[in-house]
């Protein structure tokens, strides 16, 4: 099958490219490829209790299409909800192919192609496809592995042990005691979730994290919503979001001590003042240098505070049959012990991919302007904000540049683009050096480096994005563009 553009991924961000394509480039063909049987991505993918988002949906939400499902922190369900009913309105759902993981990718120089191997669901063979531009869309989960350190006393609990990334079908943990261990937004969103229903549940970990409370119910939706039109409100509340989490990033860098006492300030206003706040959510890092984890009405201090779950910052011994020793001695009884132990990033999906029968290697490429890999041609991959606001944001800016840049190939007559760094002497640094969550760490030698200056640089920050993506020219130094029959006479 032969089209103008693969987009690689049927989630949030696929759902986007589809909508920018038709939008900007309605005459191309295009086609989207799904590993799994639903679309959704994470949204679909991952099932524990209360598994919902961690930014506001104004901004997560895309920008075409207004949020209108109420809770500004939505649960997974609604979220793909969303994204379905999206796809279905604006005539995307029928250009998904399901059941198609791609494995591989080779691109020729001489046909201005790839050629896309991809693993089939309903066939033993797999099937192929070729295109002249790749959108990938796949995310960075690994949904195949998650993170798990080696706890060797494991098999001597009795209970039901697992990671939280592969939740079981119609888990009863009615009245029943749990352990969740981490200290993560999974784990921050597990714990209320559950709480109500548990006999107790109990979040072990062996460091804090900072939370944020927050109202799961916009103040300008609730009072002027029935007033606005839905496109004017999301409208409003989108920028106002946009603004509110840039600025919450520069105090957190400007002035992280008060940040650190105004989030321990709001910890003890629902836990009170006897709760040793400083040994349970006094992180020993910068506010900012991990993601906040989002607390949508403070349901998850209030769980402690109800008695219904509390937290224990510890390091475990051992697992034994009833539960779990700690370093300190004591022990948490459990019938059920959920690893929250963080996830497994994957660059470009995992994709095997070649450029002119070369292999390609992500690690060793530098980041162009955080969407495109130096050496690879006519590539973009949406890859949303690690800490400058939600995902999607940076992935609508991504879409819509890389339509500019399909068409300004078109009308110039280009065949490919490569971004190329011909400065040795740049310096570098990790793409994902902004966090140093242990999740993203582990990883960093997975993605491609990134600049000091643009359009090297990661700038983790929505109006540079803006400014660079929407406004600036799209020929720029260090992308250079090839026309198929000059790249193969040079040749």
């Amino acid at each position: 099958i032969q089209v103008d553009v693969i987009i690689v991924g049927a989630g949030l961000s696929g759902i986007s490219a589809a909508y920018h394509l038709n939008k900007h480039c309605p005459e191309k063909t295009y086609l989207i490829l799904e590993a799994r049987d639903s679309l959704g991505g994470t949204w679909d993918f991952f099932r524990y209790p209360g598994v919902r988002s961690d930014s506001d949906m104004y901004t997560l939400g895309y920008s075409f299409e207004p949020w209108t499902g109420g809770k500004m922190f939505s649960d997974g369900p609604s979220i793909r909800e969303y994204i379905s009913r999206t796809s279905d309105k604006y005539d995307i759902t029928k250009n998904i192919l399901f059941g198609r993981k791609v494995q591989r990718a080779s691109w020729s120089s001489t046909d201005a192609r790839w050629t896309i191997e991809a693993e089939s669901q309903d066939s033993k063979k797999p099937a192929y496809y070729s295109c002249n531009f790749i959108f990938s869309c796949s995310g960075y989960y690994d949904y195949e592995q998650a993170y798990q350190p080696a706890f060797e006393s494991s098999n001597d609990f009795e209970g039901k042990f697992f990671h939280s990334q592969f939740w079981p079908k119609g888990l009863d943990y009615k009245d029943k005691e749990v352990v969740v261990i981490g200290s993560g937004a999974t784990a921050v969103t597990i714990v209320p979730a559950m709480a109500e229903s548990t006999k107790h549940i109990t979040m072990l970990q062996r460091s804090p994290t900072y939370i944020l409370p927050a109202p799961d119910t916009d103040i300008v939706a609730r009072y002027l919503g029935p007033f606005l039109p839905e496109k004017v409100l999301h409208a409003i509340n989108r920028w106002k979001y946009i603004v509110l989490v840039t600025w919450v990033l520069k105090i957190s860098k400007w002035r992280p001590e008060f940040v650190k006492k105004a989030l321990r300030r709001a910890a003890r206003q629902t836990l009170g003042s006897h709760y040793d706040v400083d040994t349970h959510f006094k992180p020993n890092y910068q506010p900012w240098d991990q993601r906040l984890c989002a607390d949508p009405d403070g349901l998850f201090y209030q769980a402690i505070a109800d008695g219904e779950a509390s937290v224990v910052t510890d390091h475990i011994d051992k697992f034994i049959s009833t539960g779990i020793k700690l370093k300190s001695g004591e022990t948490l009884n459990a019938d059920i012990i959920v690893s929250a132990t963080g996830l497994k990033l994957v660059a470009l999906g995992g994709i095997d991919i070649s450029v002119d029968q070369t292999p390609f290697t992500t690690g060793e490429s530098f980041s162009y302007k955080g969407m495109m890999f130096s050496g690879l041609p006519n590539f973009v991959q949406c890859f949303g904000y690690a800490q400058a606001g939600s995902y999607t944001l940076k992935v609508d800016l991504t879409c819509q540049y890389a339509c500019r840049l399909i068409n300004l190939m078109d009308n110039k007559r280009y065949d490919y683009c490569v971004p190329e760094n011909e400065d040795p002497n740049m310096e570098v640094e990790d793409m994902l050096s902004v966090l140093s969550s242990g999740y993203v760490t582990r990883a960093v030698h997975l993605f491609p480096k990134v600049g000091k200056r643009a359009p090297w640089k990661r700038n983790e920050n929505y109006f540079l994005d803006l400014l660079e993506t929407r406004f600036s020219p799209v020929e720029e130094d260090g992308l250079v563009f090839y026309r198929a029959s000059e790249a193969s006479a040079g040749s």
